[in-house]
């Protein structure tokens, strides 16, 4: 009988030689990052081991991650993901509110997602103009530094990391891409990322620019000065 599309996920071929607390703070570093998670199971009995249930507040968030973590490679191991057989006790105490409330709830989330959305928009109006200023600046000074910034380097600076962020997160994320040597967490939210050549970091570089490790932190990312 297939199973019917559900707020809470099946996730199994976990790597089982991780500790559970790696494990979770991965998962959670993962699957955070497509809608509110309400509760996380990681399975480390002998008979469960390699298996979570990752529950999410509403279907659409479940869909999303399931769809685009599916077959990732999480410590050495492919991800195999499906909508759970049965809801969690949670999900059905979340099914017990009111429509009205909910409805509620969605129209705040929407004001304060396009109060956020006019800030981003702002601050990049007002980004564009300061660097469009510094272009046609003075010869050798603003239009210079930009270019000096933006000098390709086979290493990676990236920044406004989470605090519980480790070696082996970024090591998860950064190996996708061919050519990775290293990833080196440094104090201060930040970290150094390692390839073999100038064009295999532009790649990663390009395709990690922005991406949400939790809800409020969004990798920045540069190439590390010569």
């Amino acid at each position: 009988m297939d199973v019917r599309p559900n707020h809470t996920l099946y996730v199994n071929n976990l790597n089982d030689k991780v500790k559970k607390v790696d494990l979770r703070r991965a998962l959670y570093f993962l699957f955070g990052q497509h809608g509110r998670l309400l509760d996380m199971i990681v399975m480390k009995t002998m008979k469960m081991r390699g298996q979570a249930f990752i529950i999410y507040q509403d279907l659409h968030s479940a869909t999303t991650a399931l769809r685009a973590l599916q077959g990732f490679s999480l410590f050495q191991k492919a991800m195999r993901i499906s909508y759970a057989r049965r809801d969690s006790n949670q999900i059905v105490q979340l099914k017990g509110v009111s429509a009205e409330v909910q409805k509620r709830r969605e129209e705040e989330r929407e004001k304060r997602k396009r109060r956020k959305l006019a800030q981003r928009q702002a601050s990049a109006a007002a980004a564009a103009q300061a660097a469009n200023q510094s272009v046609n600046g003075p010869a050798g000074t603003g239009g210079d530094l930009i270019n000096l910034l933006e000098q390709p380097n086979h290493i990676l600076f990236v920044s406004n990391l989470p605090e519980e962020t480790t070696d082996a997160m970024l090591t998860m994320l950064f190996s996708q891409f061919s050519g990775f040597k290293e990833a080196r967490r440094a104090a201060g939210g930040v970290g150094f990322i390692e390839y073999d050549t100038d064009a295999q970091a532009a790649a990663a570089k390009s395709a990690y620019e922005g991406f949400k490790l939790t809800p409020t932190h969004a990798m920045e990312i540069s190439f590390a000065k010569r």
